[in-house]
């Protein structure tokens, strides 16, 4: 699949690090550095406009390294970029650590995971085919 791409940011297009990645690393494009204090959240720009096909979306994920090392998330993980938005990609980074976290211009912030989608036609029902689950949720399905 061809993703168009303005890259407004001064660094290189995210790419995949191996031939089996599934995420591209996105950076931050800042002016100046961020300091992140615990349990902050902040919205961070990359300077990357994206045109997604339609039918496809792009997911914006935590980076594992940076969750590990620093306690650093995307708050809404996985977060979505619709095929039909065109601003600017942006990710919510929050501190988990308890410690403050500064943000560097370039910093790798997430991971960029294109998926195909679909979208639901509602059928509406008085009445649901059963299961053996049925309504079981929250852990009904492990080992009793």
């Amino acid at each position: 699949m061809k993703v168009k791409i303005i890259n407004q940011s001064a660094h290189q297009l995210p790419a995949y690090e191996t031939i089996a990645s599934a995420g591209l690393d996105v950076r931050a494009n800042i002016d100046s550095p961020i300091v992140l204090k615990p349990l902050e959240r902040i919205l961070v720009k990359t300077g990357l406009f994206m045109e997604i096909q339609s039918g496809y979306e792009c997911q914006v994920r935590p980076r594992s390294g940076l969750a590990l090392k620093k306690g650093i998330s995307v708050l809404n993980a996985p977060g979505t970029i619709d095929a039909d938005y065109r601003g600017e990609v942006g990710v919510i980074l929050i501190n988990l650590s308890n410690e403050n976290f500064t943000l560097e211009n370039s910093e790798r912030i997430a991971q960029l995971v294109f998926a195909k989608v679909e979208q639901a036609e509602w059928e509406q029902v008085e009445i649901l085919t059963e299961t053996k689950r049925g309504a079981g949720g929250f852990g009904s399905t492990g080992v009793k």
